[in-house]
């Protein structure tokens, strides 16, 4: 079996783990918050987020492999997770509802918590 079916291997068992606990971490946070606000897809946004810095962090410091950690944590499993696509459709459903202050609200805190996230995620790693 070539390293690249191999890759793909890590890749696509990844985004399956990825999308299964995007799937139930939403529909938790859904169920704590309701839909008011997409607060389940902001919750992966922010998690996924973080993660990602992390893991980038340990791959910057050569605490993590590169090969095959970075196919199945950064890309499938984390690329999985994060739902930046859901946030687009959420934010143009709240506008198409008129819904104008929600939407811009929820811009708002996934780009501006999401980023948050990701930099405290990078404070941490480099101690």
């Amino acid at each position: 079996m070539s390293a690249t079916v191999v890759l793909y291997g890590y890749i696509a068992a990844g985004g399956a783990l990825g999308a299964c606990l995007r799937y139930f971490l939403t529909s938790q946070v859904d169920s704590w918050f309701g839909k008011s606000l997409p607060f389940g897809t902001l919750a992966v946004n922010i998690l996924g987020s973080f993660c990602l810095a992390l893991v980038y962090g340990l791959f910057e410091r050569q605490e993590l492999a590169e090969t095959p950690y970075r196919a199945f944590i950064a890309v499938g499993l984390l690329g999985a997770l994060t739902t930046f696509s859901t946030f687009s459709i959420d934010t143009l459903a709240l506008l198409q509802s008129g819904l104008w202050m929600k939407a811009a609200l929820n811009v708002i805190f996934n780009v501006g918590i999401c980023l948050l996230a990701g930099g405290l995620a990078m404070t941490i790693i480099k101690g």
